[in-house]
């Protein structure tokens, strides 16, 4: 999967404390064949998964809210994101982590989710890809209160929310998360709920 239009040069490790941030020194030959030296920051946080968990009977959807640092530097008013559940890989394929994370964020043990795209969210900075995955979940299938791993310093507030209401919150602004977004526009075009 080589692109002979470019040539690393270098790659120089600025920090490797909670993820990797390089810079990229590297020639990249434009469409009239001349090379152009270039540098950029390259953000790799490994790839993640993210899931909707949806019920058509019901017409709700389950969200998490939680504490986000990033977002709370960007002028969110206090940094709680509503999102749906998601995780890095790790180690496991999407589809081993999207089933461990939805049952430890949300406290449903999910059967058969569905991926539906593969998504490089910010491709300018940020190497990971995201898995979107949908899956239908029902009352039967919460087996704990999900929150999270506090190992993992995580504290997640568990939403069911109705549908129409969290496409609502999306246009109001109080959902602005690019992955929630993304998965809440599908279930709307494909009529899940």
């Amino acid at each position: 999967m080589e692109n002979p239009r470019v040539k690393i040069n270098s790659v120089k490790n600025l920090s490797d404390n909670w993820y990797k941030l390089d810079k990229v020194d590297f020639d990249y030959q434009t469409k009239n064949g001349n090379w152009q030296n270039q540098q950029r920051e390259c953000y790799d946080r490994g790839n993640g998964a993210a899931i909707l968990l949806y019920n058509p009977l019901k017409k709700t959807v389950i969200l998490t809210k939680q504490f986000r640092m990033p977002s709370y530097l960007n002028e969110h008013a206090n940094g709680m994101m509503i999102e749906v559940c998601a995780g890095l890989l790790d180690a496991d394929d999407p589809l081993t982590c999207i089933i461990k994370e939805a049952e430890e964020e949300t406290g449903y043990k999910i059967s058969n989710p569905k991926k539906i795209l593969e998504i490089y969210s910010t491709p300018g900075a940020v190497t990971e890809k995201l898995f979107y995955f949908i899956a239908e979940y029902a009352d039967n299938m919460k087996i704990s209160e999900g929150g999270g791993l506090e190992e993992e310093s995580e504290e997640i507030e568990v939403i069911e929310i109705a549908f129409n209401k969290a496409l609502e919150m999306v246009y109001t602004g109080e959902i602005c998360d690019a992955k929630t977004i993304i998965l809440l526009q599908y279930a709307k075009i494909h009529n899940l709920v």
